[in-house]
This record gives C-alpha cells, sequence and structure tokens, in this order.
C-alpha cells in the first residue's frame, strides 16, 4: 500500500487554480449527495457515455446533457467520497507544484486538454460503452505526468504499509503508472485507458512546453 501524504517540494506563488478546482469539486460532490434526485442522477446526467459519443446519439430516458459537453462536466463529477478524496489528495500534492511552474491560465488550459483527451483515450478504446464515465482521474493523471516529468526527485511523504516515508516522486508515480497499465482488463468500472492516456498527454505537453520555451530563450 502506496499513499502519498505530501510533498517536500515547495512552491513560490499560492495556487489559486488548485484551490479552486478542488473546491469546485468538492461542491458539486456535495450537490450530487444532497439534490432530491441523488447521486446516480447525475452520474448518468452529466457523465461521458462512450456509445453516446462514437454514435452521436443518447441512451437514456430522461433529460441529460449534450453528450459532447459530458466531456467537460464529467471531470467534476464523482461516484463516491473514497473516488473524490483520492483524486483530491493527488491534486493537492502535485497539483500545486505544475500550476507553480506553468503560471494559473496555462495550469488550466493544461488540466482540461489533459482530461479532455483522458476521456478521448477511454472512448477510443471503449467506443460501445454505455458505462458513464467521471471522475477527474484522467486530468490529474496530466498533473502527475507533469510532475513525472519536472520533478522526479522531489520527496514525497508517503503511507507505506504502517510507515511514513520520504520517497522519490519517480518511484512513487512510476508505481502508479505501472498499476494502471497491469489493471487494463481486470475492469471493476475504472477508466484505465484515460489513467494512463491523462499520463502520457500530461507528460507530453509539457515536453512540447519545455522545448517551446528553449527555443524562446535562444532567440532572445
Amino acid at each position: 500500500m502506496f499513499i502519498p501524504l505530501k510533498d517536500e517540494n515547495p512552491t513560490r506563488r499560492f495556487p489559486i487554480v488548485t484551490v479552486i478546482l478542488i473546491a469546485l469539486n468538492i461542491l458539486i460532490f456535495l450537490y450530487q449527495v444532497f439534490s432530491p434526485q441523488g447521486l446516480e442522477y447525475h452520474v448518468l446526467r452529466m457523465g461521458a457515455i462512450p456509445y453516446e459519443i462514437t454514435h452521436f446519439t443518447t441512451v437514456t430516458f430522461f433529460p441529460r446533457i449534450s453528450p459532447p459537453l459530458t466531456l467537460l462536466t464529467s471531470m467534476f463529477i464523482h461516484g463516491g467520497i473514497l473516488h473524490l478524496f483520492g483524486n483530491m489528495l493527488y491534486l493537492w500534492i502535485f497539483g500545486n507544484n505544475i500550476e507553480d511552474f506553468l503560471g494559473p491560465f496555462r495550469f488550466i488550459l493544461f488540466y482540461l486538454i489533459s482530461g479532455l483527451g483522458a476521456s478521448l483515450i477511454h472512448i477510443a478504446f471503449h467506443p460501445s460503452s454505455q458505462a458513464p464515465m467521471i471522475g477527474a482521474s484522467g486530468a490529474i493523471a496530466g498533473v502527475l505526468g507533469a510532475y513525472f516529468l519536472l520533478y522526479p526527485g522531489a520527496r514525497v511523504l508517503t503511507l507505506v504499509f504502517i510507515w511514513i516515508l520520504p520517497v522519490p516522486a519517480f518511484i512513487i508515480l512510476g508505481i502508479w503508472f505501472v498499476a494502471q497499465v497491469m489493471n487494463i482488463g481486470i475492469g471493476g468500472g475504472v477508466a484505465w485507458f484515460a489513467h494512463i492516456g491523462g499520463f502520457l498527454i500530461g507528460l507530453g505537453l509539457l515536453r512540447l512546453y519545455l522545448k517551446k520555451r528553449r527555443v524562446r530563450s535562444w532567440v532572445h
């Protein structure tokens, strides 16, 4: 059991976008839980259903958000408190440093592109699935990919069975990525390909940004 608790990687500024994303996810989850329709209703209404995206239709018998728009709304819907807590924990630990590096505006674009790309990769592998895809995991996986590239040696205080140990980020995130790959085919209602795709998209986007920044520094 490996559960990251806190990284030892200080930031220069307050991570306003990361905090807003966490607050927004929590508020939407509370709305799901306490609304008259209940949590499951909003999962079915706002989750991204691959079949709807690939067949340009709807499969439910009650009003749903337009299927293309669910690619965005699904990123802010969670199926339970543990699902929400796990995602927000990873976003808080690793997102603040990526926001600090990219800046707030670039970070929100990076987050949304990673999430949308992760959803599309899941849909590409499961085009006929009628199970709604929900959660911020794909976007957060992009954050993990960026952190893996930028701060591989950063120490992360991690619960390892019964001990709390400082573990290099590349080990924690490497184990996380390998676990996603090994779980392909197991199912369990988890969008493993979205996790894998989001991680690789985040890593790729950051490489492009770093390359572009180096080119600009040479020009100037």
